[in-house]
């Protein structure tokens, strides 16, 4: 299923039904009075937050909903039936935003959570509603209220365990795919992944779900390269996982360019925890992973830890490493094992 993380559509809500203007005629009962029912209420536009979607695909092809008017009153004081609802299914994590593109309306974070984004119009009432005792026989009853309509965008935001970063190309799709069944395109070339992939990775027994992010590029944060949207995702991570091109020309300042966006984007992104690896680490020499480890330290990096994807060697360190700071993360401090006890040139 092709991943599809925001959608534009067009909602309306029923009309109320409207109320009957009728008179109650019987054999014998030539004067029977008003008995014009109310209309029923129009239907709603509600959105379900359900399990088992990680993606707004079906929201590219049908753009409008319209939910159905409520049923006219009709004679013997019958009132009309609501109309039907309208039930938009969306993942968990989606938001909902209005047309103007900075108004939240609702924030799905919980399986089973309803809105009612846009409420149905009330029926209109019936003649008989207008009785009176100066006012036997009213030949007037309301048409009922009108829907509302709106065009709202919809922008999921995954919630995933650890979130992939790092700049284009700095192999981030290939980890996702060597410790995952998760099978995202893989190039030698920037900007291969366009979209957000996810995959369950398991480890000494635990597994958590990890997302690969879009390489992010300066001034991400401001929009650059869609980076608003990219790093949206990365904001309902548990932790991040920066990897950084051990072959690339100037690895600490690969660094420093994903950090400032990042901190730039949110303050709570700046807060995450963090773990920062090398990758690509077989197509360079011990040494010179020393020196730019050593670098990265002396620029404000915290620990950093070695891998390649490729030969596998300190995989099994760094998934054990982020293992450890979800389970910290989720006020597990007690069962989870210190992330620093592992040293940058452990193997797996």
């Amino acid at each position: 299923m092709k991943f599809l993380d925001q959608a534009k559509i067009f909602i309306r809500s029923g009309n109320g039904g409207p109320g009957s203007v009728s008179f109650r005629r019987e054999a014998n009962v030539p004067m029977g009075g008003p008995d014009g029912g109310d209309g029923g209420r129009g239907g709603d536009v509600v959105v379900k937050c359900v399990s088992g979607l990680n993606t707004l695909i079906d929201y590219r092809y049908r753009q409008h909903f319209r939910a159905t008017a409520g049923i006219p009153g009709a004679g013997r004081n019958r009132s009309g039936g609501r109309g039907k609802d309208v039930v938009l299914k969306l993942p968990v994590g989606c938001q909902i935003i209005a047309d103007d593109g900075e108004t939240m309306l609702a924030d799905l974070t919980k399986e089973d959570q309803e809105i009612v984004l846009a409420s149905g119009g009330i029926g209109g009432k019936g003649n008989a509603f207008f009785k009176s005792s100066t006012n036997q026989a009213p030949r007037k009853a309301q048409p009922g209220e009108k829907g509302s309509e709106m065009w709202v965008w919809l922008r999921l935001k995954l919630i995933a365990d650890a979130g992939l970063l790092g700049l284009p190309n700095a192999g981030k799709s290939t980890f996702l795919s060597v410790v995952s069944a998760a099978r995202p395109k893989i190039a030698d070339y920037p900007f291969t992944t366009l979209h957000p992939n996810l995959g369950v990775v398991g480890i000494d027994g635990r597994e958590f779900v990890m997302a690969d992010i879009p390489g992010l590029i300066e001034g991400a944060h401001k929009g650059a390269g869609i980076g608003h949207r990219f790093l949206g995702h990365v904001e309902r991570c548990r932790v991040l996982l920066h990897l950084i091109d051990a072959s690339s020309y100037d690895p600490v300042k690969s660094w420093q360019i994903v950090r400032r966006e990042v901190e730039a984007y949110a303050d709570i992104l700046a807060d995450k925890p963090e773990v920062l690896v090398l990758s690509k680490c077989d197509t360079a020499p011990a040494d010179y992973l020393d020196e730019v480890r050593d670098a990265l330290q002396a620029a404000g990096a915290g620990n950093v830890l070695y891998m390649s994807s490729v030969s596998h060697d300190g995989v099994t360190a760094v998934l054990r490493t982020i293992a450890a700071l979800i389970e910290y993360s989720k006020e597990e401090a007690a069962q989870a094992v210190d992330p620093l006890s592992w040293t940058p040139h452990e193997q797996g």
